[in-house]
């Protein structure tokens, strides 16, 4: 496929993406939150999406498909899983608050209980391990600091240093807002905190880690790919290798603790639950038991439910991409080490992409029309720290871990317990 070619099929693309934002369009007023809990939380919030109307996407899609023909090389399948993820987009929102919305959300964002490629591991194991090793560990004294409360201006100070350092004049603003669907977003143009977010000392650098040193990075890199500028876009077919790269980061340079990965682990369970028939009473309760914050809780189980129905068995899977992704991400990753092909990790930054793009994005470097990223995350610009860590991680999925733990339990089943400090 010839470069002309390819950058007519990717302005179809373009103009498909432009309306799908799905975020912003699931996103609920603060008056359901304020409603919900001045009445005690008894009651199901009332919340109505506008119509979206898909059809100017799915004309582009149309548009795309007919001058694509047939996909029969890596450059026009990655094409088209493009197409097909877009599509898939503008359906979502289109169905909002109906039964087909859970259709596409899987299709986009997978299901908790979805197998790995290994076909035994899922999300919901993963989550599920997670929550029963940090339950077990309520008795152990970890060390943590006192509670503090890092403010938004703060974590705003700290995040423009860091993106000051890194990208020089291409850094996005960093506002605080009174309004966000989560305490933080990035964008190439702006990263925003909400106001009344109170973040801890781990916070501040997991939010720099993540939203700054990968979805800001991968951003500006794709805006300057002259000629595949599609991936300078953000559409939903690459969130969940961006999330997962993204939370990657947050182990890889020990911004990770334990409150961020129950968190991550409990959201995958949340859905799981709303998959089941539960409401978003019960979602709520569940939250509001672990978190002690009626709000927390409220907003936790709001990213559950949005653009779902509230009644519980359609909810909005998005939330699973976090642990999905960082399996899917740390498994290529070591794979690539294992095989020697540690050239490929370079290219998880050319831009927003998915795994499953790198062959075609292999042969368009190789033709010279995928450029080598402008920046790179701090744990990633010296390849050396990393290649040893996913060599010594390659090497540990070797080991068989049921020997171990029979030798390793019958160690600690004869060293008393600490009690709690």
């Amino acid at each position: 496929m010839d470069t002309v070619r390819i950058g007519r099929l990717i302005e179809h693309l373009r103009e498909a993406e432009a309306p799908v934002r799905i975020l912003r369009y699931l996103a609920w007023p603060a008056s359901a939150r304020e409603a919900f809990l001045a009445g005690g939380g008894d009651s199901l919030p009332q919340v109505e999406y506008p119509p979206f109307d898909a059809g100017p996407s799915l004309d582009a899609i149309r548009r795309f498909r007919r001058e694509l023909g047939t996909p029969d090389d890596p450059v026009s399948h990655w094409l088209a899983r493009q197409a097909d993820a877009i599509e898939s987009g503008a359906r979502l929102l289109a169905s909002a608050g109906t039964d087909e919305f859970l259709t596409h959300s899987r299709a986009l964002f997978g299901a908790p209980g979805d197998v790995q490629p290994d076909e035994t591991t899922s999300t919901l194991g993963l989550a599920r391990q997670f929550d029963g090793i940090i339950e077990s560990l309520t008795h152990v004294d970890l060390g943590a600091p006192p509670p503090a409360c890092h403010l938004a201006d703060s974590l705003a100070e700290s995040m423009r240093a860091a993106v000051n350092g890194r990208f020089g004049d291409a850094a996005p603003a960093v506002i605080v807002v009174d309004e966000l669907s989560a305490n933080a977003l990035a964008g190439p143009e702006n990263i925003r905190i909400r106001r009344n977010a109170c973040f801890t000392d781990r916070d501040v650098d997991q939010l720099i880690q993540h939203e700054a040193f990968v979805h800001v990075l991968t951003s500006l890199n794709g805006r300057a790919q002259p000629d595949l500028p599609i991936l300078g876009l953000s559409h939903p077919g690459t969130t969940r290798t961006q999330e997962g790269l993204a939370v990657f980061a947050e182990f890889i340079t020990g911004s990770m603790e334990i409150d961020r990965l129950r968190r991550l682990a409990d959201r995958v369970i949340a859905i799981q639950m709303a998959l089941d028939g539960a409401d978003f009473i019960e979602v709520y309760r569940w939250f509001l038991e672990r978190t002690g914050h009626p709000e927390q809780a409220f907003e936790n189980t709001r990213r559950i439910f949005r653009g779902g129905r509230v009644e519980g068995g359609i909810p909005f899977t998005k939330d699973g991409v976090y642990l999905d992704g960082l399996l899917r991400v740390h498994n290529f990753m070591r794979t690539a080490v294992a095989l020697g092909r540690a050239d490929l990790l370079k290219l998880l930054f050319v831009g927003k992409l998915d795994i499953e793009d790198i062959p075609a994005l292999a042969e368009l470097r190789a033709r010279g029309l995928c450029r080598a990223p402008d920046h790179m995350p701090p744990w990633a610009e010296d390849p050396r720290f990393l290649i040893s860590y996913l060599a010594y991680s390659s090497f540990l999925n070797t080991i068989d871990l049921t020997r171990l733990r029979e030798h390793y339990s019958a160690l600690a089943d004869a060293a008393p317990a600490s009690s709690p400090a």
